[in-house]
C-alpha cells in the first residue's frame, strides 16, 4: 500500500491521483513527487496537497484534456483532500531550472470547482523547485533530487524580491483578497518566511518562519505572528497586516 505521508486519507487520494495519471499519461509519465506543507512538516486541516507530476516531454492538448476530466472525476468521488490538490505538470527538461521563457504548464488550484489549465508559472517556482529538490518526497519515479539543479541563496531572494514586487506590493493599493481570513493568516505567514529567506538566504517552513520572525519584530508584530500561527485573524488585523506587508517591501527595497 501507498504510504508516502503520516496520513491514511492523503495517501488514499494520492494512490488514487498515481494510478490516474499513470493510466493518462503511459509512457510521458516520469514520476509523482510531494512538496510544500506535507515534505517540510507543518501540514494541517489549512493545508493543501502540493504535488509536481515530471513528464517526459511537453504534453500535447488532448492529454492535457484527458487530465482535466481525469481532475474532475477525482473531485467528484468524494475523497478527503480532493478539492485540496494543488500541482503542475511539468516536462523533465523544463524542471531541471526554471527559465520564465519556458514555463507555460498544465497546473490545478485547489478549491472547489478549480480546473486544470495551462498557465504561466512565475517566480515563485524557484522557491517550489527548492522545496522539492531539499525536502521532496518521491511518490513514484527516480529520486527527485536527481531531476532538479541546486538553487543557490542568491537566486532564492532574486526569486523572493521578484514576488514581493509582482504580487504583494500591489495589494497593499487592492488587499481585497486578504478579505478571506484563510489567504489572510496564509499573507501574514508568507511574510515571514520572506524575511527569513532574504537573511538567510534558504526556505524553511512557514511555521519555523513565523516562530523565528516572532523574535526580531516588535511587539505588535510579533503578537499579529502569533495570532496566525493560532488561525486566529479576524478583520481588525488588516492594518497590522498591511503594515508588515510595507515593512517587508522596505526590506525588499533594501536588496
Amino acid at each position: 500500500m501507498l504510504r508516502p505521508t503520516p496520513y491514511p486519507d492523503v495517501n488514499a487520494l494520492l494512490a488514487v491521483l498515481l494510478a490516474e495519471v499513470q493510466t493518462v499519461l503511459k509512457e510521458q509519465f516520469a514520476g509523482l513527487y510531494l512538496y510544500g506543507s506535507l515534505a517540510v512538516g507543518d501540514f494541517n486541516v489549512h493545508s493543501d496537497v502540493d504535488f509536481v507530476v515530471a513528464t517526459t516531454d511537453t504534453l500535447p492538448d488532448e492529454t492535457v484534456s484527458a487530465l482535466a476530466a481525469m481532475h474532475d472525476r477525482i473531485a467528484a468521488s468524494g475523497m478527503a483532500w480532493t478539492t485540496e490538490l494543488e500541482g503542475s505538470y511539468i516536462p523533465l527538461a523544463a524542471l531541471r531550472r526554471y527559465d520564465r521563457a519556458a514555463a507555460v504548464h498544465p497546473h490545478i488550484d485547489r478549491g472547489v470547482g478549480e480546473r486544470l489549465a495551462v498557465v504561466q508559472h512565475d517566480s515563485d517556482w524557484v522557491i517550489q523547485r527548492y522545496s522539492l529538490r531539499e525536502y521532496g518526497i518521491t511518490v513514484a519515479g527516480p529520486p527527485v533530487q536527481t531531476l532538479i539543479d541546486p538553487i543557490s541563496p542568491a537566486e532564492l531572494r532574486w526569486a523572493v524580491l521578484d514576488i514581493v514586487q509582482e504580487w504583494w506590493t500591489p495589494m497593499l493599493e487592492d488587499p481585497v483578497q486578504l478579505r478571506h481570513d484563510g489567504y489572510h493568516t496564509y499573507a501574514i505567514l508568507t511574510m515571514c518566511r520572506i524575511l527569513y529567506t532574504l537573511q538567510h538566504g534558504t526556505i524553511v517552513s512557514k511555521l519555523a518562519a513565523a516562530r523565528w520572525a516572532q523574535g526580531g519584530l516588535h511587539e505588535r508584530p510579533a503578537a499579529l505572528v502569533k495570532r496566525a500561527l493560532d488561525w486566529n485573524i479576524s478583520q481588525d488585523d488588516l492594518p497590522e497586516t498591511l503594515a508588515l506587508m510595507r515593512q517587508v517591501a522596505a526590506r525588499c527595497r533594501e536588496g
